[in-house]
């Protein structure tokens, strides 16, 4: 869905619209849609005063239409990331104790404080009026199940967990605003808030080496830096691989995964038995991953290198909550990619999927980046069903898959046929090994007979 379809004003954005949109969708064969739930929105003026105005609109309109809601927790900041097209800010009360005190926003080296999402490094520290962040995340989900109990399980079959900026499980370690990163930067290190560093301290003292606990690596780089240009991150005799490098960077993913299960705890145990799947959200981060060091992923807190696999671990502590792993960029093909920054989705999604094999978590899927193309679809086709292992048949399926976005460019008549045809093929799964045209042909009906309201929603939606 839009990212603004609820109002700051706690009402239903553009409600015609939205309507006739859910009734083609649901025309075309869409199973259901994804929903962000801003903390920002609904708990925006004062702690433990939630106003649910515009969502309840909107999910009693997803009911009526017969669409699954997946409903996102999402505790960060909308604005400021690839595909927002809008902002809402934490709420106003969070950003007033952030002034108070900034180390609750995460900071880099050179002491610029990113407020997306508040720093891990105290969530178990009441630096939020009286209550932990991971407390006021899970206040949030508690009142949530309450106001919806008659939905769970019924319309509202998941529940998308948020864990960092844009939703993600991971430091805001390239983040776009004001353009402190462009792609392909290798982004930075996000551990200078002074409860990770006291935390970086306690570590460094644990291994017996105190001089490794005062600071992250100095020689990582700029947020724009390729790998080869920093002593950290290069290929020969790189920091990344040195004693010191291990010591950090297990202490820097450990910390996001001990995140991630705390903020998972508590959602398993809030909606235990109410019917839902519970699932995390991993960021794609495709760029330099040709690379021996993985430098992008290794700032945003994924240790994963040439030598060491990164995303298992993050696998089997979903798994240990029955969570679904939830992976970006499934529909980019690695020749779209610049070739020069060694970019590799299509082996980015293979690991992940080999990772989830066998941690036996599921795995599902969403695109990073709004495309309407038949080239999109068609990897998007072969990703959701991969083949990982050619020595066993089984194939790795993927068990949901989001399309994003809604937004009016989805109801131009070429891109609605497509659209059509590609959750046909969807629907049918690995056995389709139709043609395209065949199946396009057989799209044209739903096309025709959802014509007029693909012609409403579209005009509604620009307005």
């Amino acid at each position: 869905m839009p990212l603004d379809s609820v109002t700051n004003g706690h009402t239903m954005n553009r409600k015609k619209a939205m309507n006739a949109s859910l009734h083609a969708l649901k025309s075309a064969g869409v199973e259901g849609i994804m929903i962000d739930v801003w903390w920002g929105l609904v708990e925006r003026e004062a702690p433990g005063a939630y106003n649910w105005g515009g969502y309840a609109e909107l999910l009693e309109m997803a009911k009526k239409h017969g669409l699954k809601v997946q409903a996102v927790m999402s505790f960060h900041q909308c604005g400021g990331n690839v595909g927002d097209s809008c902002t809402i800010p934490l709420p106003n009360w969070v950003l007033e104790e952030i002034d108070k005190n900034p180390d609750i926003a995460y900071t880099d080296q050179w002491g610029r404080r990113n407020n997306e999402y508040v720093s891990l490094g105290c969530d178990t520290v009441p630096v939020l009026k009286g209550r932990t962040p991971v407390q006021c995340y899970s206040d949030f989900m508690r009142a949530f199940r309450d106001n919806f109990k008659h939905l769970l399980g019924d319309t509202i079959v998941e529940i998308q967990v948020g864990m960092g900026p844009a939703g993600e499980l991971r430091y805001p370690s390239y983040p776009e605003k004001d353009g402190v990163w462009k792609f392909p930067g290798i982004g930075a290190f996000q551990c200078y808030d002074k409860y990770m560093l006291s935390s970086l301290k306690a570590a460094a003292e644990a291994a017996g080496k105190p001089e490794w606990g005062s600071t992250g690596p100095t020689d990582a780089g700029h947020y724009n830096n390729w790998p080869e240009d920093t002593t950290f991150f290069k290929k020969e005799g790189g920091g990344w691989d040195s004693l010191y490098g291990v010591f950090f960077l297990t202490w820097y993913s450990q910390m996001l995964l001990d995140h991630g299960e705390r903020i998972l705890s508590s959602a398993t145990s809030i909606f235990e038995n109410a019917g839902v799947k519970i699932s995390v959200k991993i960021a794609g981060i495709h760029w330099h991953y040709g690379t021996r060091s993985h430098a992008p992923e290794l700032t945003a807190g994924y240790y994963n290198t040439r030598f060491r696999d990164g995303y298992l671990p993050i696998a089997q502590m979903l798994a240990r909550h029955g969570a679904v792993f939830n992976f970006t960029c499934i529909e980019m093909r690695d020749h779209e990619q610049p070739q020069d920054a060694l970019c590799a989705p299509e082996k980015l999604v293979r690991q992940v999927a080999m990772a989830t094999g066998a941690a036996q978590v599921p795995l599902a899927g969403e695109n990073a980046l709004p495309r309407y193309d038949e080239y999109a679809h068609e990897q998007i086709l072969q990703a959701s069903s991969l083949n990982v292992d050619d020595s066993s048949p089984e194939d790795r399926e993927m068990c949901a898959f989001t399309y994003l976005r809604m937004n009016p460019s989805l109801f131009q008549p070429d891109n609605w046929r497509r659209f059509v045809a590609f959750v046909k093929k969807m629907k049918e799964g690995k056995d389709a090994y139709r043609c395209w045209e065949q199946v396009e042909r057989e799209a044209e009906h739903f096309v025709h007979v959802t014509q007029p309201l693909v012609q409403e929603a579209a005009v509604a939606l620009s307005h």
